[in-house]
């Protein structure tokens, strides 16, 4: 606090204490007193009132230093209220008082809260596992139908199982703690398993699949790992150019300790100034709008578990050539959530 911000908060209460003082003053010359009388009396006056003020102003501000002292040294600031010391007046007495009862009802809120969400959250994975039974019975009755009717209905159940998974993983990534498992895994195994998942959506696209030097190890978790890999690989089943053979690459490296992870397509591609955006949540772009059918949710979800993995993930797309996104594994000896 500045000691203009001081003297502002106390303007009318330093008009008042003037007004007084040149009232008494008057009042005195009225009543005889001589002139240096007065004006003696005035200046002791002034110069108490200006001591009285000094004084309250340093005061004021040693003890707002002290409070902000205490809320920087808090982790958790909203415990501020609860650690201030005794208070110094009645008036800071009541005011600390009313942000202790304001602070306890924003916890209870907040637990509240944080109970309904949990509550939600494991509604909603019992779901994603309930459903996944009919799911399996209508593929396996597809498979016995006719080839027209299972050439229908083949890709629409697998849409809906990506769409269930989907869901299943982002009410994961809110609290990954309890299906969160980082260990050695083998990258060829990895993204064969992604691959087979979708193999139907990609056989339905035309899209040729090369794989290369996949034969790494890495440390990450595997589902996770293979969920980020489907969601990449139904991107680049969405966006195939029509006026060339589809195909995506997948391809690994060393990087020093990491090992860098490249899937790339030579789709439509995504325009330059729609990159930066790419990950944010509800983000569907102008491919996705006119295609149709995009939530924008997949590279939100492939950027938040990559980062819960601990994964750089990186992309880079040329309108009309194709996109290409690189996955960055960690080392073993970077990890903190190993």
């Amino acid at each position: 606090m500045t000691l203009g911000e001081f003297l502002s908060d106390r303007t009318e209460r330093l008009l008042l204490q003037g007004t007084a003082a040149a009232g008494a003053a008057f009042f005195l010359l009225l009543t005889g007193t001589l002139p240096g009388v007065v004006a003696l009396l005035s200046i002791i006056i002034f110069l108490l009132f200006g001591a009285v003020q000094i004084w309250d102003f340093i005061r004021s501000r040693a003890r707002l230093e002290e409070l902000e002292g205490i809320f920087d040294r808090l982790d958790r600031k909203y415990l501020f209220a609860e650690c201030v010391p005794k208070a110094q007046t009645s008036y800071e007495r009541k005011l600390l008082d009313f942000y202790r009862r304001a602070g306890q009802a924003m916890t209870s809120a907040v637990s509240d809260a944080q109970a309904a969400q949990k509550e939600y959250k494991e509604y909603v994975e019992s779901w994603v596992h309930e459903i996944k039974a009919p799911i399996t019975a209508a593929g396996l009755i597809c498979q016995n139908a006719d080839y027209r009717t299972r050439q229908k209905l083949s890709p629409e159940l697998a849409q809906i199982e990506d769409h269930v998974e989907r869901v299943l993983f982002y009410a994961r990534a809110e609290s990954p703690e309890r299906d969160f498992l980082i260990q050695q895994a083998d990258l060829w195994e990895i993204t064969a398993g992604a691959i087979g998942r979708h193999k139907t959506l990609l056989i339905q696209k035309g899209i040729q699949v090369e794989t290369k030097d996949l034969e790494k190890t890495v440390y990450t978790d595997k589902k996770w790992a293979d969920f980020i890999l489907g969601q990449l690989l139904q991107n680049a089943a969405r966006y195939v150019s029509e006026n060339q053979n589809p195909v995506v690459a997948i391809s690994a490296k060393e990087k020093g300790k990491r090992v860098q992870l490249t899937v790339s397509d030579n789709g439509i591609g995504i325009p330059a100034h729609e990159l930066p955006r790419v990950f944010a949540k509800g983000f569907t772009g102008s491919n996705g709008r006119n295609r149709g059918g995009s939530t924008g949710m997949g590279l939100y979800l492939c950027h938040r578990l990559a980062k819960r993995l601990e994964i750089d993930l990186q992309i880079a797309s040329e309108e009309g050539r194709g996109t290409r996104v690189t996955l960055t594994f960690p080392a073993k000896g970077n990890l903190t959530n190993l």
